[in-house]
């Protein structure tokens, strides 16, 4: 098996950053309905950057271990950094080609976090 399939596997089944986080200041679900995949994403903002990120839910091993590596990578990184985040970001942290049908299993966690600053936007 090569190092990427085994790095999917193990965020498969040990997600970093996964549960709850009690006063989060962005509370976002997103869904993939092809899938069945469901997601809360949970963020702690300060001064401009993400200070802390959980997310919990139910999806396959792409999903799960694309919300697991996106939590770990966007963790201290600036609203603006993550409001440039593309596809290709994912797939390159990844690692793995992405067949078409599962690309909305592993952009799951961008469409969450976009989702979540235009929540902030509305707000301000």
């Amino acid at each position: 098996m090569d190092l990427y399939r085994e790095q999917i596997l193990d965020h498969y089944k040990n997600p970093q950053n996964f549960g709850q986080l009690k006063g989060a200041d962005v509370v976002v679900k997103e869904t993939n309905a092809s899938c069945g995949d469901e997601f809360e994403f949970f963020l702690k903002l300060d001064a401009g950057k993400i200070a802390d990120i959980k997310f919990q839910g139910v999806g396959c091993a792409i999903s799960m271990a694309a919300n697991s590596l996106v939590s770990e990578m966007v963790k201290g990184k600036t609203l603006q950094k993550v409001k440039t985040m593309t596809e290709k970001d994912i797939f390159k942290l990844l690692g793995v080609a992405v067949n078409p049908g599962r690309v909305r299993c592993a952009t799951l966690p961008l469409r969450a976090l976009k989702k979540g600053l235009e929540q902030l936007k509305e707000q301000a």
